[in-house]
């Protein structure tokens, strides 16, 4: 697993996910607005960049917060390190997590201003992620296949 009181290097580009299960066993995700330079159109899970001088633990907290109004309570399980490059050409190091989270999960505070939409999906509905640009959509379709065991 990650350590979580990482601070990331300076010189690296660095970003958290988030994969938010619900007590039905389904993922939470956002599609990203088409006025989104990164990806737009697209699935995806609460995620984020890490500040400088930023814990990955801080990070995953503040883009939770941020991106949901609901608070992290637990880390569950680290999903692995992806290093991708955006269509901006930035090359980054993103770093998902399983978590719990307080809050009305019925209720999710959206950036209305960066996301059109929210759903839940279960294993059944994965397909649905793979539907605008590859391979952004291939890779939170598998960030979230992990998530549910698959």
């Amino acid at each position: 697993m990650y350590e979580l009181r990482t601070v990331p290097d300076a010189g690296q580009v660095w970003c958290v996910g988030a994969v938010i299960i619900d007590s039905r066993g389904r993922a939470f995700l956002q599609r990203r607005g088409e006025n989104r330079s990164l990806f737009p159109g697209c699935w995806d899970i609460v995620a984020g960049h890490v500040e400088s001088g930023e814990t990955l633990h801080e990070a995953l907290a503040r883009e939770i917060l941020e991106e949901t109004g609901w608070t992290l309570e637990r880390v569950v399980r680290d999903l692995g390190l992806v290093l991708w490059t955006g269509n901006d050409g930035v090359r980054r190091h993103e770093v998902s997590f399983v978590v719990e989270v307080g809050g009305d999960l019925t209720d999710p505070k959206i950036e209305w201003d960066k996301h059109t939409e929210y759903a839940w999906f279960d294993r059944a509905e994965l397909s649905q992620i793979l539907q605008n640009r590859p391979p952004f959509d291939e890779m939170i379709h598998d960030t979230v296949s992990r998530a549910l065991g698959q």
